[in-house]
């Protein structure tokens, strides 16, 4: 069953690191190439590091090689510094080759160009043990969602939740029940300061557990109870919330390195197949509690629906595999994004003396605050990149790109450049607010130079939920406490996300 899953299974590799890019001049106008290519260089002329028959570019990531020991932020440097805004890294053990892209307006070509159902590649383990895997258990056919599927299955998924996920009436209606997790987690952090107004649990932990608490208000309809303090290690809640972490660990070796996984099951294969159940379990726990809940509760009317009943009246599987997907995606971005935006304002006091006058202001828009978390994810953001498949023949910087080709953009590091911010490594939330003949103005930047939540028809299906989570808690943290940081800057460690690796030096005066 394995060796015929591999087979049919297409190797797939979702983002790698990212980096800098140069300015430079050419025509790389986003055409389908049908003919008249005879002018452009191959792609196979693309600069980039060495390769050799069989191992690809492996030699340069073992010792004595150029890439040995570099993390992901040095490695995609040394890429654009040695081979410019275009860049061919070829497959090695278990991967395709890879472009990558750190020009913003061929990036702008590839997404405006591809149809109405763009190929993004990504977490090919999770995808073979959906597909693959968990169905020699059980032999029917169901989807498996907007993470694992592509193409019509994915089109008709995402077509039948879109009008539930991103309709914003309905999206407002968990607006107060967020809002009471978020105090609730304020009266949580208060009690759980130390002599020197730091927290005394892990303060990863702590932005987690906020995490799942809010995007279950939203996924399940219900309350999971994460912030009681006397939750025990081995709670559900708290094995969800190692469970996703452990999955971005674990999908790093086998998706995003050299893995031969794809031929032989190897034991990371393995135990990857166990916390991918183990997941699938816990959230099947949770919903499957949510949806006795909810049938022992009907007669709501159709305004007053939530996510998971609104989905439920459309497909039951389709509720099902939505509310585990966000269960699994929701957790680990907004706690990031929420860990960033709070260093961030911690060593700009300035900026978050500003916000904290805007929300005390009891005003009902909150422009400067949407700012604050917009830079933060610009400055600091939660995904490395983003990722397509070709699935047409593109003229990119003078280069034939042909169908099925894997195309990384550097996102991360486009978003840091000057050639598309003034002072861009600098924490300045006015770009956002400010007026259009202000040379900081947002707009005159290239909007592809950064794309925090994605683009087209496949933009994150949960932006409008994690803005609300985020907007909110961030609004109750400056008007309680002021955030101060000591010590040196976070290590943020990348992987299929970006994670900050401890310590967490916050303290949380009471204002």
């Amino acid at each position: 069953m394995y060796l015929n899953g591999v087979r049919i299974f297409s190797s797939r590799l979702a983002a790698a690191p990212t980096h800098f890019v140069r300015s430079i001049t050419v025509n790389s106008t986003a055409v389908e190439v049908e003919e008249g290519t005879a002018h452009l260089k191959s792609w196979k002329e693309i600069p980039g590091p060495s390769s050799l028959p069989l191992l690809g570019s492996l030699h340069h990531f073992i010792p004595g090689g150029m890439f040995y020991n570099l993390d992901s932020t040095d490695f995609a440097r040394k890429l654009y510094q040695d081979y410019g805004p275009i860049v061919k890294v070829d497959g090695m053990i278990g991967m395709d080759k890879l472009i990558f892209l750190y020009d913003a307006e061929s990036v702008s070509q590839v997404l405006r160009g591809e149809n109405w159902m763009p190929v993004r590649s990504g977490f090919p383990s999770l995808e073979y043990y959906r597909k693959y895997y968990n169905k020699s258990k059980d032999h029917e056919e169901k989807p498996t969602g907007l993470l694992t599927e592509h193409l019509q299955p994915w089109k008709e998924f995402r077509s039948a939740v879109n009008p539930v996920m991103l309709q914003p009436k309905t999206i407002k209606l968990y607006t107060t029940a967020i809002d009471q997790v978020a105090q609730d987690m304020i009266a949580r952090m208060r009690s759980s300061r130390n002599e020197n107004n730091m927290l005394r649990g892990n303060f990863d932990v702590e932005m987690n557990l906020w995490a799942l608490e809010s995007i279950a208000v939203v996924a399940l309809g219900t309350r999971l109870n994460c912030l009681d303090p006397t939750l025990s290690d081995d709670s559900p809640a708290k094995r969800l919330i190692q469970c996703v972490h452990d999955f971005f660990s674990v999908s790093e070796d086998l998706d995003f390195n050299p893995s031969i996984w794809k031929y032989i099951a190897t034991p990371k294969f393995k135990k990857a197949m166990k916390l991918y159940e183990e997941h699938e379990n816990l959230s099947k726990y949770f919903i499957q509690k949510a949806m006795k809940e909810l049938k022992a509760n009907k007669g709501k009317s159709s305004d007053e629906k939530g996510v998971l009943e609104k989905l439920m009246d459309i497909n039951e599987q389709y509720a099902y595999v939505m509310a585990g997907d966000m269960l699994f995606a929701g957790v680990d971005t907004a706690a990031y994004t929420m860990t960033a935006t709070l260093y961030l304002l911690a060593t700009n006091p300035e900026k978050q003396q500003k916000l904290r006058e805007e929300v005390l202001s009891q005003s009902e828009k909150r422009p400067y605050l949407k700012a604050c978390i917009k830079e933060a994810m610009r400055v600091m953001p939660v995904v490395p990149g983003n990722i397509r498949k070709t699935t047409k023949e593109y003229n990119i910087l003078g280069y034939h790109i042909p169908k099925n080709m894997e195309m990384i953009f550097s996102h991360q590091e486009m978003s840091v450049m000057e050639q598309y911010y003034p002072r861009p490594k600098e924490y300045i939330p006015e770009r956002w607010v400010a007026d259009k003949d202000d040379p900081l103005y947002h707009g005159n930047a290239h909007p592809f130079a950064q794309s925090p939540f994605g683009f087209g028809v496949r933009m994150c299906i949960g932006r409008r939920i994690a803005e609300l989570e985020v907007e909110t808690f961030l609004g109750r943290i400056v008007e309680n406490f002021n955030v101060e940081w000591f010590g040196p800057p976070p290590k943020v460690v990348q992987t299929a996300l970006n994670y900050f690796k401890g310590p967490f030096n916050f303290i949380f005066k009471d204002i």
